[in-house]
């Protein structure tokens, strides 16, 4: 595939929820000296924001109001990773909460909610040199990227990740309910409407069931090599 006339193109990394698709994406671009951008930060900031002021998060028309009304704005971290501000308050360490979680799969299914976001994905991956992660990124986003990943793994293997990532940070839940919350999610991701979770046609598919953290970066960052 031609790179479009980006002299740096882009690279798509799609994935279910727990996939490795943000560490692995920021530690991507980091070692090609790329910017990274993790989108379901957008769709978790938007559902913040809808359940911050008691919007039914089932209601799509109340969804796509709070979110035409959100002030939003994404910047670069110190460390390579993404800090969202949502009406002048940076909300960064409220977004992988358990409430935004559950909720996260509904608010992203509204299309005009992905309408917004993705004018704005559009927007910052102009000019090349980004690795964008999320799930239609690949098949909608930037479907020209010469680069398409789709990272997977089981449903159980991406819960214990997750109950790990809690437990780490000191919030209890119980390993059944992230299971049973990720599963509906899944279900809701692959089969909503508008932009349904799914590997483009010409995607890489990665498995990281059974690999490292440092083997998926190295076998990813020997494929960008193919685009240079």
């Amino acid at each position: 595939m031609s790179n479009k006339g980006y002299a740096r193109p882009p690279i798509a990394i799609d994935g279910p929820a727990v996939s490795g698709k943000s560490s692995v994406g920021r530690s991507l671009a980091s070692h090609i000296g790329y910017r990274f951008l993790d989108t379901g930060l957008m769709y978790r900031a938007a559902t913040w924001n809808a359940i911050k002021n008691g919007v039914n998060v089932n209601d799509p028309i109340a969804v796509a109001e709070a979110c035409e009304r959100m002030d939003f704005a994404v910047s670069d971290g110190e460390i390579g990773d993404n800090q969202i501000v949502v009406n002048g308050e940076n909300i960064t360490n409220h977004l992988h909460a358990p409430v935004v979680d559950d909720a996260v799969s509904s608010v992203a299914s509204v299309g005009r909610v992905r309408e917004i976001m993705v004018a704005e994905q559009r927007r910052l991956a102009n000019g090349g040199a980004i690795v964008m992660v999320g799930r239609d990124i690949g098949t909608v986003v930037i479907p020209e990227a010469p680069l398409k990943i789709y990272l997977t793994a089981t449903v159980r293997t991406r819960a214990n990740r997750r109950h790990r990532d809690f437990i780490a940070e000191g919030i209890n839940i119980e390993f059944e309910d992230i299971l049973r919350s990720m599963e509906q999610r899944d279900l809701i991701d692959s089969s909503r409407e508008n932009s349904p979770l799914r590997p483009a046609d010409d995607a890489r598919i990665v498995d990281t069931d059974e690999l490292t953290f440092g083997e998926v970066v190295n076998h990813l960052v020997e494929l960008a090599k193919d685009i240079f």
